[in-house]
């Protein structure tokens, strides 16, 4: 089954972008326990600054990451298009 790239990336961006916008909530409204999850998810030493959002970053945040996995799931779908049998 082939699939439709630019549909799949435009998916992926606006779930990145909801994604987003949830995680920042969580730091604005915890920093704390949000830091301290990440610290443990990445395998990083305690200490060290106390995260906070800024509008400023949370727009650029939600922008880049919002292109940027949209723009890897229309490549990787383009890949899979090319992958099917009969094609090349």
């Amino acid at each position: 089954m082939k699939l439709e790239a630019a549909r799949v990336g435009l998916a992926v961006g606006f779930g990145s972008a909801i994604l987003w916008t949830i995680c920042s909530l969580l730091v604005a409204v915890m920093p704390g326990p949000s830091l301290a999850l990440t610290r443990s998810l990445f395998h990083v030493a305690s200490g060290g600054p106390v995260w906070g959002v800024t509008w400023a970053g949370y727009l650029v945040g939600l922008c880049v990451w919002s292109v940027g996995s949209g723009l890897f799931a229309w490549l990787c779908a383009s890949f899979y298009n090319r992958l099917l049998p009969g094609r090349g």
